[in-house]
């Protein structure tokens, strides 16, 4: 992800590996990953002042690549960035890192992106973003009108039930 990217379309959190973040081997449990990302998307969008975001954007697509463990105690920073904005979704990249501690020198332990939709209350499908929420996440570079993720056969895999949980 790029450091130079405008203030507002990036936040971090910082955390410590807690025993329940861990498996029964002391080192993080692969949710735990999702968990610090969304805490750095939860502080982008506080950031933005947009707390309607919340219950209209749930997940259609997570991709994360495993670089190496965390450890129970160990620090981490979790950095999420607005990635592209669609007509009806919005793709974060994120990178999870380890802060340096006894026997490892931290670094990069995940990395990817979550795509989210929205789906305002009382919609069963994806619906263009409100002009309030474009206007604050102003990304660097939108995407076109129709794109094949955002035609109205693809939307419907933005629907609550098929988000996950």
């Amino acid at each position: 992800m790029d450091d130079k990217a405008a203030p507002n379309r990036q936040a971090s959190i910082d955390r410590t590996v807690e025993w329940v973040d861990t498996d029964a081997s002391g080192h993080q449990h692969n949710s735990a990953i999702m968990r610090w990302v969304e805490a750095a998307e939860a502080e982008l969008f506080r950031g933005l002042k947009l707390p309607e975001y919340f219950p209209i954007a749930p997940r259609v697509q997570q991709i994360v690549n495993y670089k190496s463990k965390l450890w129970f105690g160990q620090r981490v920073t979790a950095k999420v960035e607005i990635q592209r904005l669609g007509r009806t979704s919005i793709t974060y990249g994120f990178q999870v890192h380890g802060h340096a501690r006894a026997g490892s020198d931290g670094g990069l332990a995940a990395f990817g992106s979550v795509t989210v939709a929205h789906v305002p209350a009382g919609s069963a499908t994806a619906q263009p973003w409100p002009a309030n929420i474009r206007a604050a996440v102003h990304p660097v570079e939108s995407t076109p009108e129709s794109t094949p993720e955002d035609t109205p056969e693809s939307a419907s895999q933005g629907t609550p039930e098929s988000a996950g949980p």
